[in-house]
């Protein structure tokens, strides 16, 4: 019999007992847990299993309805994933005002490159309206005349839209727990620097005013801690000491755009698992299909010694 992995997270305000209830009633249910990981944060409880469900003694209906039950017993939210739910999976994109990101990845969904439907657009502006229904795409803006989002709003279009993944394509706002736990390792964002470095507020200007003489972008998964996430692609270029910072964003956008494109289709081919705060290459994906960073082409131009401990006088090997 062939496994088939079930996604679950539980989230609600923090309280003892939590995990004992769950994991009491998938074992009532002969459901093996596979992998088991839990957070608190500001007071918010997170916990994300993976289960195997193949020799489960309930049907699927039934194992929704009585994990909502507990779900309400409980004071929490508890969601079910079964991967083969739906042979297309949905994306919903966040945005703000800059088009750059949104513009590539409709252009790949529009080619059948994406692997994905893109079934809506959700902004704190609504300046990208327009584009939305170009490709004729939901549009919803969630934002005040300040452009503070309603996270409860935001909430309710994921749930409607089903979404199996989340594209922050240059949002500029911060997801709060209630949001991240409960899109664990399904919130992909890009960052115009190579993280680390420059997290926060206005990257491209921190590294003019550090002097970087090369710069880059980072598509990473989100996570409760700001610019922190794992890191899933990267993106580098020159940034001449003459550049301006509007050189330098002119420059790193089509690069956010193409690292975040790549990070897309490495998550939904399923090719990357997390582990240990990581990304990495899943044993069966094929690494040549994908562009991790700089291209192959960069080794040849790099200087292959001296390297410590291989020259004659030292190893005492002749060269």
């Amino acid at each position: 019999m062939s496994r088939q992995y079930t996604e679950i997270t539980v989230v609600g305000e923090d309280d003892t007992g939590l995990i004992a209830r769950v994991t009491t009633l998938l074992f009532e249910r002969d459901i093996n847990i596979e992998d088991l990981d839990q957070a608190v944060r500001d007071r918010i409880f997170r916990m994300t299993m993976t289960v195997d469900t193949s020799g489960m003694s309930c049907t699927r209906g039934e194992l929704r309805e009585a994990l909502s039950e507990l779900g309400d017993d409980l004071g929490v939210d508890i969601q079910v994933r079964f991967p083969a739910d739906r042979e297309t999976r949905t994306i919903a994109v966040l945005v703000t005002k800059e088009s750059h990101c949104l513009e590539a990845l409709f252009e790949a969904w529009a080619d059948g490159k994406l692997g994905a439907d893109i079934s809506v657009i959700i902004g704190n502006h609504d300046d990208l309206e327009p584009l939305a229904e170009h490709y004729g795409v939901d549009f919803h803006d969630i934002g005040d005349e300040k452009g503070t989002p309603d996270e409860g709003r935001l909430l309710e279009l994921l749930d409607e839209y089903d979404t199996d993944l989340i594209v922050l394509a240059r949002y500029m706002r911060i997801l709060s727990p209630n949001v991240v736990f409960r899109y664990e390792d399904r919130i992909i964002n890009i960052h115009p620097s190579l993280l680390p470095s420059f997290p926060g507020a206005e990257p491209y200007r921190q590294a003019r005013e550090e002097g970087v003489r090369i710069a880059g972008v980072t598509a990473h998964y989100v996570t409760t801690d700001l610019d922190q996430g794992p890191i899933i692609t990267q993106r580098a270029f020159n940034a001449p000491p003459s550049a301006s910072v509007e050189e330098i964003e002119r420059r790193g956008q089509p690069l956010e755009a193409e690292a975040l494109l790549e990070a897309v289709r490495l998550h939904l081919d399923t090719a990357i698992s997390v582990y240990h705060g990581r990304t990495e290459l899943r044993d069966d994906a094929d690494p040549d299909r994908y562009r991790f960073g700089l291209p192959d082409s960069v080794d040849d131009a790099l200087a292959d010694r001296p390297v410590d401990g291989l020259g004659e006088a030292i190893s005492g090997i002749e060269e």
